[in-house]
């Protein structure tokens, strides 16, 4: 059952508390629902709860940041590639630490060639970084002057 005040009552000051679903919380602490303690998948966390869990991380939290099963996104990131490498890569399940370092280990050819690609799309976000910043530096062209009239 959701933990928050009730405030239907206009005249109250009372604050409902914001909630979200535990998917949402695991995927803001970077961590694979799943691998999570049962009571968590089956509650709510409020902001405050996911505020102090991100400050001041319980043992089951700071095991699955170090040993996993890791998401996605921070399989992706462990190694260096996109979300979408991953899966041109055949990895659509979570992985281990363990299984992650295997991977770096084995240095297989698509995940050379994923990092070679999220290279490329880095450097090319940095040039339009640049670019984009050279042409808000330059002084805007005044605008021609209008032809009058004729008559």
């Amino acid at each position: 059952m959701p933990r928050t005040l009730d405030t239907l009552d206009p005249m109250t000051s009372h604050k409902t508390a914001q909630t979200m679903k535990p998917a949402t919380a695991a995927k803001k602490l970077g961590v694979y629902l799943e691998a999570t303690p049962a009571e968590f998948q089956e509650g709510v966390v409020t902001r405050d709860e996911l505020n102090a869990l991100q400050t001041d991380p319980p043992q089951w939290l700071r095991d699955l940041r170090r040993t996993g099963p890791h998401p996605r996104p921070v399989v992706a990131t462990k190694l260096g590639i996109s979300i979408s490498g991953l899966a041109r890569g055949g990895v659509t399940e979570a992985l281990t630490s363990d299984e992650i370092e295997a991977i770096k280990a084995e240095d297989p050819e698509w995940l050379r060639r994923e990092r070679e690609t999220q290279a490329d799309v880095r450097r090319e976000t940095a040039r339009l970084k640049d670019r984009d910043a050279e042409r808000a530096a330059k002084p805007e062209r005044a605008a021609k002057p209008s032809r009058g009239r004729r008559s």
